[in-house]
């Protein structure tokens, strides 16, 4: 019996489970494109528990989990007794008597932590408010991919300082790669997160406001929509703040000719990038989208022991 592993944030990984992991999912993609079938999780089951809406997270988890051999189960909130304030210890505890693994996508990251209290099998963050860590480990994977490796390489972050960033924070606190974010006034990361971060002493996470002082060493530029899921009615607010952080041509022209452009996805093209940034040669977004079920496959088998 293997002990049960939850990642909740990625500081649930050491450095050793982060380099584990892209070796794996590198494998795997590699072993996926040559045609080669993999069946480890053949019996397995996979839920799906999302409260927030979802494209790429739901569907590469779906898709990796079916590749591995195993069989994933979409469970929308909404549809289960937690609509009607069934407590999530009794939720976790039965789940835990069906399913082999279970990923949550959430508001509330308390969710997240109280299902991993109660449950017996692992629980994967698939998204909550304060952190997103599996987009960041495929993220991480597309940096070793174009450039070889995050080691000695500047990552900047410009926009919200939001639950990506978040988990960017944290895999430089564990990794020890450099990171700026540029954000604006009153849109910084969450401070605990950052002195926490800053405090294990690895690599220099600074933050500032400038963009284009962010941006002048930059190996890889990264970003996000400027109003998250929850955030709607502060959208029209934010576009005026967040002007002087749409990654345009202009940024570029500040960074080196040699960065590489990231961003989750869903983009508002001409927010907070322009559609000639996101489709233009810096941009591995497509890769990066594909990136995401080749980690949550390497996710899904280590934490069932395969």
């Amino acid at each position: 019996m293997t002990m049960k592993k939850d990642i909740r944030s990625l500081l649930d990984l050491t450095e050793a489970d982060f380099k584990r992991l892209f070796e794996r999912a590198i494998t795997l993609k590699a072993r996926h494109k040559a045609g080669t079938a993999e069946r480890p999780l053949a019996g397995k089951t996979l839920g799906l528990l999302f409260e927030k809406a979802s494209t790429r997270t739901r569907i590469s988890f779906e898709a990796g989990m079916a590749q591995l051999g195993g069989t994933p189960i979409y469970i929308s909130t909404k549809d289960t007794q937690m609509a009607r304030n069934e407590p999530i210890k009794d939720t976790a505890r039965v789940l835990s008597r069906y399913l082999d693994v279970l990923a949550i996508r959430t508001y509330k990251q308390s969710v997240i932590e109280e299902f991993a209290e109660h449950s017996d099998i692992p629980v994967i963050n698939a998204l909550s408010d304060l952190y997103h860590p599996c987009q960041v480990l495929s993220d991480l994977m597309t940096v070793i991919e174009v450039k070889g490796g995050y080691e000695g390489r500047q990552i900047v972050w410009i926009g919200d300082g939001n639950n990506v960033a978040h988990s960017w924070i944290n895999a430089a606190a564990v990794l020890g790669f450099d990171l700026t974010l540029a954000c604006p006034e009153g849109h910084f990361p969450d401070d605990k997160i950052l002195k926490n971060a800053q405090e294990k002493g690895r690599g220099a996470i600074r933050v500032i406001t400038d963009p284009i002082e962010a941006v002048k060493d930059a190996d890889v530029i990264n970003t996000d929509v400027w109003a998250s899921m929850g955030q709607e009615e502060e959208a029209e607010t934010r576009k005026k703040i967040f002007v002087p952080y749409q990654v345009n041509a202009e940024l570029m022209k500040r960074a080196p000719g040699t960065a590489m452009v990231l961003h989750c996805l869903p983009a508002h093209r001409e927010e907070e990038i322009t559609e000639e940034v996101l489709e233009g040669p810096a941009s591995a977004v497509w890769d990066q989208a594909e990136n995401k079920m080749h980690m949550h496959k390497a996710i899904l088998e280590t934490l069932l022991g395969s």
